[in-house]
């Protein structure tokens, strides 16, 4: 029977601050519409200043979360976040064999948090390349994850890169634009180039934009969009939860608002009001 509202899994690791990883790609899910599943890959102990302790999942249980959704409810889409270890890239693999042939696929390739803490080591990198940016739909890097991914200089732009790493496997890359004097996301999918520009928000709070964005764009190819209308969709609700994001949660850079909660405060307190409570 055909699900009324689609099914997507995060394979991705834990942000206890709730402001990157699987809380925000759950938090982006919602907003998409769309039943959003996880596959915890790591427990990082973690806050808006820094992450203080990383605790990964063994790979046998990765797959095991991904094997008992895939066998009830069913997956319509996949999003890839936070990997760390050539171990969890090796399971993730093995449970990427458990989809339905054709589900969309898309690898956000988290590498260093916005702390600047290390989320991916050099041999999980080479891992990532050889099994699973083959396995990609979409491959959603930044400016900096791409110039590693692909191998090039720190001149490499955003079209040449996405060229590069599309001959790595992935049938789309989409090079975000956050990192660019120009905030345009480049997008290659083997035969024509596009570009997405977007606006800069430079006073709002951008942890978790890249896992907001890729999650958006994994719900949006569950949706049935193509990859060209995922990518803008992506493009526009990560740009507004940046806008939107809660500059004063915390000490440290704060997390973006998918979900406009300061817009769900204000119509809670008019509700009430009206309510007389």
């Amino acid at each position: 029977m055909a699900r009324l509202v689609p099914a997507v899994l995060s394979i991705a690791g834990s942000d206890s601050g709730g402001g990157a990883g699987i809380q925000a790609d759950l938090k982006a899910f919602a907003r998409c519409g769309v039943h959003g599943m996880t596959a915890i890959t790591a427990l990082t102990a973690q806050s808006t200043v820094g992450v203080s302790g990383v605790h990964p999942v063994p790979g046998y249980f990765i797959v095991e979360q991904v094997r008992v959704v895939a066998q009830d409810i069913g997956i319509d889409a996949v999003k890839i976040g936070m990997l760390g270890t050539v171990e969890t890239v090796v399971a993730v693999d093995a449970a990427l064999d458990l989809l339905t042939p054709g589900t969309p696929i898309v690898i956000d390739p988290v590498m260093v948090a916005e702390s600047g803490a290390v989320l991916l080591d050099e041999g999980a990198r080479r891992a990532l390349v050889e099994k699973l940016l083959p396995r990609a739909t979409v491959v959603t890097p930044n400016l900096p994850e791409a110039r590693v991914l692909a191998g090039v200089s720190a001149r490499g732009d955003g079209e040449g890169l996405a060229r590069a790493l599309h001959a790595l496997g992935p049938s789309v890359v989409v090079v975000t634009g956050g990192h660019r004097e120009e905030v345009v996301d480049v997008m290659f999918d083997g035969e024509r180039l596009h570009r997405i520009a977007g606006e800069r928000h430079p006073d709002g709070a951008a942890h978790g934009s890249g896992c907001t964005h890729s999650a958006a764009l994994a719900a949006h190819l569950a949706l049935g969009r193509t990859p060209l209308e995922a990518a803008r969709a992506a493009r526009a609700i990560a740009a507004a939860a940046v806008r939107d994001g809660l500059r004063g949660l915390g000490r440290g850079p704060g997390p973006v608002d998918v979900l406009g909660l300061t817009s769900v405060r204000a119509r809670s307190a008019h509700e009430a009001a009206v309510a007389g409570v």
